[in-house]
């Protein structure tokens, strides 16, 4: 059983989602931020599940709208184990770094965002490195660096099923354009293309980003988010750094009107209010001035 959850963040549908698992015990991949906890106590009672219930919860990353409100789980189910990458599993243990860096980018914002994030203590923590040995059954964890260099993706083994996370970009409906999430400070253009390439090798029947859904056009999107990303890569290296601001406006501006053009103008607005595309030019000039 796999089931995508919308989370309802701050009461916008397709926005934000986690994922229900059996294998066979009930887990979560990607449980969101903490201002979304009560929407995700609705969706797992609507399937006659509580947080008690729950044995495991998967992290793709550590960015708050995935993974904000795993503390909060845990200080109710002390019985839950935290898979996440070695790298980000410090942060997961200590979120106080993390939290800094999210004010920075979100300012006042911050709270009515996410919320408050916990620590989760380091006995509950299963870090996973490249090379590891798969820690549940039927999932097999997949390092897909690039949106951030920790990030990783879970393939449900059995049911051919891969969960992405961010790393195959924002998809916000079928029939809308794959958009790089590119946000400072950890993008890593050159690792996400080879890890697009990497993961071709899986060919899997069905995928799920966070951001939002789950579809069966793989090697399709595959391609059209490196063509994004490449894209992206040219044109914020092309404009002049002293331009920045104008031409961060007019992408913000181009993204939310090729994204309404398929999900309507409201649902756009908000979640590119929250999401902001120019925060992704942001972090792809940012990206340029560290390999410069």
């Amino acid at each position: 059983m796999i089931e995508l959850l919308d989370l309802e963040h701050l009461g916008l549908k397709g926005a934000i989602s986690s994922v229900l698992l059996e294998v066979p015990e009930p887990v979560l991949v990607d449980p969101g931020p903490a201002t979304c906890l009560d929407v995700l106590r609705a969706r797992l009672r609507e399937r006659g599940l509580a947080i008690s219930d729950l044995r495991a919860v998967l992290l793709t990353h550590i960015h708050l709208d995935h993974a904000g409100a795993t503390g909060h789980l845990v200080s109710e189910n002390d019985g839950l184990t935290v898979h996440v990458h070695a790298d980000a599993a410090p942060h997961v243990a200590d979120p106080d770094r993390l939290v800094r860096s999210t004010r920075r980018t979100f300012g006042a914002a911050h709270d009515r965002l996410w919320a408050d994030v916990r620590p989760v203590p380091a006995p509950n923590i299963r870090p996973w490195k490249p090379g590891d040995r798969s820690p549940l059954r039927l999932l097999r964890p997949i390092a897909t660096p690039g949106h951030i260099g920790h990030h990783v993706a879970w393939l449900h083994d059995r049911d051919g099923v891969l969960l992405c996370g961010d790393a195959l970009g924002v998809i916000l409906d079928r029939r809308a354009p794959v958009h790089p999430p590119t946000p400072a400070p950890g993008v890593d253009v050159e690792a996400w293309q080879k890890t697009l390439d990497r993961v071709r090798v899986y060919d899997p029947d069905r995928f799920a980003v966070a951001h939002f859904g789950i579809y069966e056009d793989f090697e399709a999107r595959r391609k059209e988010l490196s063509a994004a990303l490449a894209a992206l890569e040219d044109r914020v290296r092309a404009g002049p750094e002293t331009d920045d601001a104008r031409l961060a406006e007019e992408y913000e501006a181009e993204t939310r009107e090729r994204q309404a053009a398929v999900i309507g103008q409201e649902r756009a607005r908000r979640y590119f209010d929250v999401f902001n595309a120019a925060s992704d030019w942001a972090g792809m000039r940012l990206y340029l001035k560290r390999r410069a």
